[in-house]
């Protein structure tokens, strides 16, 4: 009868709790490593990326484990929104593979992700409560997540592909709607890190239309309504981003949370979008932003791995967290 609430309690330690901890840690380190490449700490970044690959094999077999092994549990964790992380993760590391020029490997994870996004997505949206904490904000992001690695694959498979970047940019910017009207603002003050993806998908959805942009597809009035919304949706980021910074001084939260990791990633992929709209708009002041909030996600990166790090060993316990889960009551069994 508890089988829901059980998985849910798991996410924060081992066995069924490495599928969302790994994703959330994939896109917090993959994301890490794509700023260092657009700074040129290219080394650096190389070291973030190949830990964020070592961490998404054990996200997905950790899946894997747990459908072959529990359907039940599967499902328990299939139709929240952290399982969302294994689509995003998939597709920030798709980027990263991009940019080092292993096109074959970035067309693999497209692929993947593709393929796993609808059917876990309408297994989320099918059970989405009607006030949620900052996970809801999944729905966008990894739908933007796609947009993002469909935009930057264009140039190598042509004009098709990005026309289907800007359909899933703008499917992206739906959910965030439904997302933001189901979101808690509570949070903002109470939240132990999840909270963070209300900014952080305005963030990837900034950088799917800057890679729209770039990619040299429209033209006169479409390309400066795209430029347009890049931009306002970058200022909105920018706001979350204070109000959010706002809420942790208001009510310090410094207690390691393996939520946090839903931290790291708003506030790299904040830095990314900066840099990467400041290249496609000209906007020159948001490449310097950028590159600041950049080394602050490092500084936050640091302590957040040595606490994963350090609950893994046995050090410390969190049962309460999720990764930004949402609790919903246990099914009943039939």
């Amino acid at each position: 009868m508890h089988e829901r609430e059980h998985v849910v309690n798991r996410y924060a330690g081992h066995g069924a709790a490495w599928p969302p901890v790994a994703g959330a840690a994939v896109m917090a380190t993959g994301i890490l490593s794509v700023g260092l490449s657009l700074t040129g700490f290219e080394v650096v970044s190389v070291v973030a990326l190949w830990l964020a690959t070592a961490l998404w094999l054990l996200l997905a077999f950790g899946f894997s484990a747990l459908l072959l092994g529990d359907r039940r549990r599967w499902e328990a964790t299939a139709d929240t929104p952290p399982a969302l992380t294994a689509v995003a993760a998939t597709t920030v590391l798709g980027v990263r593979f991009e940019l080092l020029g292993l096109t074959p490997v970035a067309v693999s994870l497209l692929v993947l992700a593709a393929v796993v996004w609808p059917v876990m997505l309408i297994a989320v949206l099918r059970h989405l409560p009607r006030q949620a904490p900052g996970a809801v904000f999944l729905i966008c992001v990894a739908t933007q997540g796609l947009a993002v690695l469909c935009a930057v694959l264009a140039p190598e498979a042509g004009d098709w592909l990005a026309r289907v970047a800007l359909g899933l940019f703008l499917l992206g910017l739906v959910w965030y709607v439904d997302a933001l009207a189901r979101f808690d603002l509570r949070q903002v003050v109470t939240g132990a890190g999840d909270h963070w993806i209300a900014g952080g998908a305005l963030a990837i959805s900034a950088l799917a239309g800057s890679k729209l942009l770039a990619s040299g597809v429209w033209s006169g009035g479409a390309a400066t309504t795209l430029r347009t919304a890049t931009l306002v949706l970058t200022a909105l980021d920018l706001a979350w981003y204070a109000v959010l910074l706002g809420g942790e001084f208001a009510r310090p939260r410094l207690a390691y949370d393996v939520r946090r990791w839903a931290t790291v990633f708003p506030l790299g992929m904040t830095a990314v979008a900066s840099l990467s709209v400041a290249a496609a708009t000209g906007v020159g002041w948001l490449d310097t932003l950028g590159r600041v909030l950049l080394w602050i996600t490092v500084a936050v990166w640091l302590p957040t791995s040595y606490g994963f790090a350090h609950s893994l060993m046995g050090h410390s316990h969190d049962p309460a967290s999720s990764v930004g889960g949402n609790r919903r009551p246990p099914r009943a069994r039939r």
